[in-house]
C-alpha cells in the first residue's frame, strides 16, 4: 500500500497574513478527498549536458549562473534582443555605446548585462497507471498539452540583507526529443523541458505544474526543488556530502521496530531535513525533497566520551538523539555532545563560506535536550540547549544569521531554580515566542519532601523578568463523560497524576499545549482546557503541529491521534476501525506487496496534507515509504461506521443513515483580486518558437529560454520600484524601443541601468530629434518568423515576458494576506443548509418568521488589532444562508516599521457551528451519497468473491430494493416509493481457482491428444505384430500335422504290394482328371495326404 501518490488538490486551510500577518484557520478544510487521480506528473532536474536522456536525474546543489548562451545569441543579430548587447556577450567588461538624437551632441553611456542561464532545467513527463509514459507523453503532444510550471521563491530569514518579496514566474515547458537513437522518423521518447531559475536569498522553491487544459485530465502537483548545500564535487566529478559518507544499505535492524522520533525544522525555510534516532548507529537520514528523495549518511563527527562529575551521563551510545535543520545549518546532539555544519548557499551569504566538517558547540556543558524553534523572527533563527549538571536552571538560546550560531545562557543573572525558588529544579522543555521575546519553560520541582510538581514559567528576554505562570495541577482531571473541561481548580480529579512531557505553541492563533499522559489548551498561557477524549493510560510521545489548524499526536506505543483547531475533539486514526476499513478498501482495489514488517520512523506535515515516513521490509528488502495518512477519509469512515440507525419496519429493517454536517454545500463568493493583498508579484514567461515542421526544440532554442528568463528576473532584482516611476514595470526597458515603430526622446539609460532623473523614455522631444538607427517594430519580427526567416531558427514574442498584475481569485482564499493600517478585507460565504436547518421564530409584527440554525462562529487571536463583521442574510427559498465577512485593522497594533519587518502574526478562525469534524467535501463524481447507478465489487478479500458452486448450476441471488424518500426529502408531502428485484448472478471465480481449473482442463486434453496421436502411431506397428503373431501360429500347428504324417507311414511296409497297385492305380487316374482338379489336390495337401495315409 502506497497511498502517498498525488492527490485530488485539497483546499488549504484559510491562512491569512497581515502587515500585521492574519492567518485564516478554516475547520471546512476538513473534507474527504477522493482518490480518483490516474495520471501524475513525473519531474527531475537536468543539467545543460544531460538534457535528452532518457534516465537519470541530477542533484540542485549548483547555484551560480553560467555563460553558456551568449555563444547562442550572438546568432540573433536581427531578432527583438539588442544587438550590442549581444555583441558585448562574453566579452567580460561592460560594452559602452552611444545613442544620438538628431541635433544633439550628448553622448550617454548604456552599461550592458549579459544573457546568461540557470545550471538546471525542469524536465518533466507525466505517468498514468497501466500505460506505458512514452505513448503517453506523444500523445499529450499531438493532443496540444503543454505543462505550465509555476515556481514559488520563499523569502530569506534576514530580510536585512536580502530583499523581503513574495516572488512567482510561470513558464510555458517546451517539447524536446530524446537525443538518445530511435528508429522513428519523428519522435520515440519526448519530454518538456523549462529553465529552473535560481534567485539571490532563496533556496527553498515550489514548483507546481498543472496542464494547460489541452489534452488528458492530469490533476494539479507540487515539487520540492530545494537547494543542498551539503553536496560537494571531487575530483573525480562525483558528489559527496559534506555531513558524512552515505550508505546505501538500509538494514532492517537500524529501523524495524525502532521508535518513531519527530522531525524538526525551521518551517518553510529548511532546504534539507535529518532525521536521527538511528539505533547504536552515528548516522541520520538526510533529504532535500521532504522525503521523495532519501539518503542514509554516516557522520563523521567524532564519538567522544567527555563524562564528568558535573556531566552525569550514566551510558554511551552512538546514536544521534536530536537533529534539526535551519535555513543554511544542521545541529545534532549526541550523548551530551552538540555539532553543527553550516551549507555552503552562496545565494544566501554571498561567498562560500561553507564549512567542511561538523563543529563542536558548547563544549564544556553537558546538553540533555535541543528544543527546536519553530519560526524565525527578526531577521535570525533560534534553538536551545537544556543542560543538566553544573549548569542545571539555566537555558543555551542560539541565535543563527548569516550561517553563524552564537549561544547565550539565559537567565543573565539567576537561574530558574533560583528565582522561583525551589530545593531542586529541572527544565523540562522550553519554547520561544519570537514576537513577544518570552521564552516559555516547563520546569519540574522537588521539595524537601520528595514531592514533585511542575510549573509553567515565562522569561521575558528584555526586561528579564521571570515570573510562574501557571502551575499544572497535580492529577488529571474527572471531566465526567465530557469532550472537554476547564481548569477552575473546583472540578474533581482522578488519582491518576499528571507527568507533562512537553510544549506546543503557535505563533498564529497564540494556541498553547502542554502534553504528556494528556492534553491542555490554552490560548494566553493562564487559562487552560483540559481535552478529554485523550486516554490518561496513553502518553504522549510528541506532536506534529501544522500550523495551519490540524495537530497530529503520536503516543509512545505510535497510536496517532488528531486534533482539528477550534475542536474540542480529539480523534484517534490509528489504529482505528476507520482505518481498518480504508485498508480493506484499498487492498480490495489495488492489493499491494505484502510487507512482513512496517515501522513508522517519522510523521509530519507537508502543505496541509498528515504523511508518514515508513520502513517496509517486501521480499526481505527494506525501503522507506513516503506515505499519505488519508485523515478526512479515517474521520469519514468512522463517521459513517457510527451513525447509523436500524429501525423494524414490518419483516424487515431498515438502515439510515444521519448526516450530522449542518450544510449540504459551501462556496466562497466575492473574493477581490488578490495580489493587493497577498503582495504577491508574479512573471509570465513562454518558450521562444521554433521554426520547424515538428515543433520539438533544440539545445539552442532552450539556451535561448534559459537566457530569456534570467534576464527576465534580472531586470526585476534591478528594479527598485521608485515611488515616482510612472510605468511601475520592470520589464518595460526590456522592449521599450521594440514594441513601436519609432521611439521619440532625449532619455537615455544611466549606467545603472535605471532612466536617467532628467527625462523619461515618453518624454517627446523637439521635432526631428530622433534616435539613428530607428528600431524594428515588432511587426517585422512577426513577418520574419512568418516567413521562418528569423535568426537562429527561433522567433522571440516580446509579449511573451511580462509582469502579471491581473490574478484572479480562485475560489478560495488565499494562504497568506498583509493588511496594513485601517484597511479592510472582504468576501462572502454561501451555505446550503440541510432540509431541517430552518425553523420559525417568535419575532415583533411576524409571529412565523423563518430563521436558519446555521451559525457562523468566528474567533479572533488578537481582538484589540483585528475586528470582524459578519452579516447574515437567509435565502429560503433557496434553502440556503449567505454571510458577509469583513476584516479590518483597528488601527491599533504594532509601530511603524519598514515593509515586511517585524511582521506582526494573528488569526481569525471562522467556523460553521457543529461543522468540526463532521462535514466533507463533494466529489468531482457527485455527492458522496448519491447513488449514480449499482455496481457489485467482487474483488480479493469481499464477501462474494470466489463464489464456488454446490451443483452443476450456477448459483443465483435475488435482492428486493425498496427505495423511498420518506425521512429524507422534506420539500414534498408525496411519499415516493420504488420496489425492484435484484437478479444478482454470473458471480465469477477467484482468479487463482479460475487458472487451476483452467490448467487442469488444458492437461485432460492435452493428455488425451498425446494418447490419441500415440495411438496413430503404434497401429501400424500393432498390425505388423499381429499378422506375424498369426503366421507363427500358423506354422507352428503346420510342422506338428506333417509329424504326425510321417510316422503314419511306417504302418504300410508290410502291404507294399498293394500300395504300389494303389499308386499306378492313382497316377492313371489323376493324368486323366482336369488340371483344375489337379490344381485343387495341389491347394489341399493336408487332405490329400490324409486320405493316401488311410487308404
Amino acid at each position: 500500500m502506497n497511498p502517498a501518490g498525488p492527490e485530488w488538490p485539497r483546499p488549504r486551510v484559510l491562512w491569512m497574513l497581515w502587515s500585521l500577518l492574519v492567518v485564516l484557520l478554516s475547520p471546512w478544510r476538513m473534507w474527504a478527498v477522493e482518490d480518483i487521480q490516474e495520471c501524475a506528473w513525473q519531474v527531475v532536474l537536468n543539467k545543460f549536458e544531460t538534457i535528452g536522456n532518457n534516465q537519470g536525474s541530477d542533484r540542485f546543489f549548483e547555484q551560480e549562473p553560467l555563460d553558456t548562451v551568449g555563444s547562442v545569441f550572438r546568432l540573433l543579430v536581427d531578432a527583438p534582443i539588442d544587438p550590442d548587447e549581444v555583441r558585448g556577450l562574453g566579452s567580460g567588461r561592460e560594452r559602452s555605446w552611444t545613442c544620438t538624437p538628431l541635433g544633439s551632441g550628448h553622448l550617454p553611456k548604456l552599461s550592458l548585462q549579459k544573457y546568461l542561464g540557470f545550471p538546471y532545467y525542469l524536465k518533466i513527463n507525466y505517468s498514468c497507471k497501466g500505460e506505458s509514459s512514452e505513448a503517453l507523453v506523444r500523445k499529450g503532444h499531438l493532443t496540444g498539452l503543454k505543462p505550465v510550471v509555476l515556481v514559488t521563491f520563499q523569502s530569506p530569514v534576514n530580510f536585512n540583507h536580502w530583499k523581503l518579496e513574495k516572488l512567482q514566474i510561470q513558464m510555458e515547458a517546451a517539447p524536446f526529443r530524446s537525443k538518445e537513437p530511435c528508429s522513428a522518423e519523428e519522435v520515440c521518447v519526448m519530454s518538456w523541458y523549462t529553465p529552473m531559475p535560481v534567485k539571490n536569498g532563496s533556496v527553498v522553491m515550489h514548483v507546481d505544474v498543472s496542464s494547460n487544459g489541452l489534452g488528458p485530465f492530469i490533476p494539479n502537483e507540487r515539487f520540492q526543488m530545494n537547494i543542498n548545500g551539503f553536496l560537494k564535487r571531487q575530483q573525480d566529478n562525483t558528489l559527496k556530502f559534506t555531513v558524512g559518507n552515505e550508505l546505501f544499505n538500509l538494514i532492517p535492524g537500524k529501523f524495524v521496530n525502532v521508535p518513531s522520533r519527530p522531525l524538526w525544522y525551521t518551517v518553510d525555510q529548511a532546504p534539507v531535513l535529518i532525521l536521527g534516532g538511528i539505533p547504536e548507529e552515528k548516522s541520520i537520514l538526510l533529504t532535500d525533497t521532504n522525503f521523495k528523495d532519501i539518503s542514509l549518511v554516516e557522520l563523521s563527527i567524532d564519538s567522544c566520551w567527555v563524562g564528568s562529575f558535573y556531566c552525569p551521563q550514566t551510558s554511551f551510545t552512538a546514536a544521534i538523539f536530536d537533529a534539526i535543520a535551519t535555513e543554511s545549518m544542521l545541529f545534532i546532539r549526541q550523548n551530551q555532545l552538540v555539532y553543527y555544519i553550516t551549507g555552503t548557499y552562496l545565494t544566501l551569504h554571498g561567498s562560500d563560506h561553507g564549512s567542511e566538517r561538523w563543529v563542536r558547540v558548547l563544549p564544556n556543558e553537558c546538553i540533555k535536550r535541543l528544543c527546536p524553534v519553530h519560526f524565525h523572527s527578526d531577521g535570525s533563527e533560534y534553538i536551545m540547549a537544556l543542560t543538566v549538571g553544573k549548569n542545571e536552571g539555566y537555558i543555551h538560546f542560539g541565535t543563527i544569521t548569516d550561517g553563524h550560531v552564537s549561544f547565550e545562557m539565559l537567565p543573565r543573572l539567576w537561574s530558574v531554580c533560583q528565582q522561583i525558588p525551589a530545593d531542586t529544579c529541572s527544565i523540562t522543555w522550553a519554547v520561544y515566542i519570537g514576537g513577544d521575546h518570552d521564552l516559555l519553560l516547563l520546569v519540574e520541582t522537588e521539595d524537601a519532601a520528595a514531592k514533585k510538581s511542575f510549573q509553567v514559567v515565562v522569561h521575558d528576554l528584555v526586561t528579564e523578568y521571570l515570573s510562574v505562570h501557571y502551575r499544572i495541577p497535580e492529577f488529571i482531571p474527572d471531566a465526567q463523560g465530557q469532550e472537554f473541561l476547564m481548569i477552575l481548580r473546583t472540578e474533581y480529579y482522578t488519582n491518576v497524576p499528571m507527568v507533562p512531557k512537553g510544549m506546543s505553541y503557535n505563533p498564529f492563533n497564540h494556541l498553547l499545549f502542554i502534553w504528556g499522559n494528556f492534553l491542555l489548551q490554552s490560548n494566553d498561557y493562564d487559562n487552560f482546557i483540559y481535552l478529554a477524549d485523550f486516554p490518561s493510560h496513553l502518553s504522549i510521545k510528541y506532536l506534529v503541529d501544522s500550523f495551519r489548524g490540524e495537530i497530529a499526536i503520536v503516543t509512545e506505543t505510535e497510536e496517532i491521534w488528531y486534533l482539528l483547531e477550534g475542536s474540542y475533539r480529539v480523534y484517534k486514526l490509528f489504529p482505528s476501525k476507520g482505518w481498518e476499513v480504508y485498508i480493506s478498501l484499498h487492498v480490495m482495489r489495488q492489493p499491494p506487496p505484502h510487507a512482513s514488517s512496517e515501522t513508522m520512523v517519522t510523521l509530519f506535515y507537508e502543505q496541509s496534507n498528515l504523511y508518514q515516513l515508513v520502513y517496509l521490509v517486501i521480499d526481505k528488502q527494506g525501503q522507506l515509504v513516503k506515505r499519505l495518512v488519508p485523515v478526512e477519509r479515517l474521520l469519514l469512515y468512522q463517521q459513517l461506521g457510527s451513525q447509523y440507525h436500524l429501525q423494524q419496519q414490518k419483516s424487515h429493517l431498515k438502515l439510515s443513515l444521519t448526516n450530522s454536517c449542518p450544510f449540504t454545500a459551501i462556496r466562497l463568493r466575492d473574493l477581490p483580486n488578490p495580489q493587493i493583498y497577498t503582495r504577491q508579484e508574479r512573471y509570465r514567461a513562454k518558450p521562444p518558437r521554433v521554426l520547424g515542421p515538428s515543433g520539438f526544440h533544440t539545445e539552442n532554442s532552450l539556451a535561448v529560454y534559459q537566457g530569456l528568463v534570467y534576464y527576465l528576473l534580472w531586470l526585476h532584482s534591478k528594479y527598485d520600484k521608485p515611488y515616482a516611476e510612472p510605468v511601475h514595470d520592470s520589464t518595460w526597458r526590456w522592449w521599450k524601443n521594440k514594441k513601436q515603430d519609432q521611439v521619440r526622446g532625449e532619455g537615455c539609460w544611466s549606467e545603472e541601468g535605471d532612466p536617467e532623473p532628467h527625462s523619461h523614455p515618453h518624454t517627446v522631444p523637439a521635432q526631428g530629434a530622433d534616435f539613428a538607427p530607428p528600431p524594428m517594430p515588432q511587426d517585422y519580427y512577426y513577418y520574419l518568423a512568418s516567413n521562418w526567416q528569423s535568426a537562429g531558427n527561433v522567433h522571440i514574442d516580446m509579449a511573451g515576458y511580462e509582469k502579471i498584475y491581473d490574478l484572479k481569485a480562485e475560489y478560495q482564499l488565499p494562504e497568506r494576506i498583509f493588511m496594513d493600517k485601517g484597511t479592510s478585507y472582504s468576501f462572502s460565504i454561501f451555505l446550503t443548509a440541510q432540509s431541517h436547518s430552518f425553523k420559525s421564530e417568535d419575532s415583533a409584527g411576524n409571529a412565523f418568521k423563518l430563521r436558519s440554525q446555521v451559525d457562523l462562529g468566528v474567533v479572533l487571536a488578537d481582538p484589540s488589532c483585528i475586528g470582524v463583521v459578519v452579516k447574515q442574510k437567509d435565502l429560503i427559498n433557496r434553502n440556503s444562508v449567505l454571510f458577509w465577512v469583513m476584516l479590518r485593522d483597528e488601527r491599533y497594533c504594532f509601530d511603524q516599521r519598514i515593509s515586511g519587518h517585524h511582521l506582526k502574526k494573528t488569526s481569525v478562525l471562522f467556523k460553521v457551528v457543529g461543522s468540526a469534524g463532521h462535514c466533507f467535501q463533494n466529489t468531482i463524481h457527485g455527492p458522496r451519497l448519491q447513488v449514480l447507478n449499482l455496481g457489485w465489487l467482487c474483488l480479493e478479500n469481499s464477501p462474494c468473491h470466489d463464489t464456488v458452486p454446490h451443483s452443476i448450476f450456477a448459483p443465483e441471488f435475488f435482492f428486493k430494493v425498496l427505495v423511498s424518500n420518506r425521512d429524507v426529502d422534506k420539500s414534498t408531502y408525496c411519499d415516493y416509493q420504488l420496489i425492484f428485484l435484484l437478479h444478482i448472478h454470473g458471480l465469477p471465480l477467484s482468479a487463482k481457482r479460475a487458472l487451476s481449473i483452467l490448467m487442469v482442463s488444458a492437461s485432460v486434453l492435452l493428455s488425451l491428444v498425446i494418447l490419441y496421436i500415440i495411438f496413430c502411431l503404434l497401429l501400424p506397428l500393432l498390425m505388423k505384430m499381429c499378422n506375424n503373431l498369426r503366421w507363427r501360429i500358423n506354422n507352428i500347428i503346420t510342422s506338428e500335422t506333417y509329424t504326425y504324417s510321417s510316422s503314419s507311414r511306417g504302418l504300410g511296409s508290410l502291404s507294399e504290394a498293394r500300395s504300389s497297385v494303389v499308386s499306378k492305380v492313382g497316377s492313371k487316374v489323376s493324368s486323366m482328371v482336369p488340371s483344375k482338379v489337379a490344381e485343387e489336390n495341389k491347394a489341399e495337401p493336408k487332405e490329400i495326404g490324409k486320405k493316401v495315409s488311410l487308404t
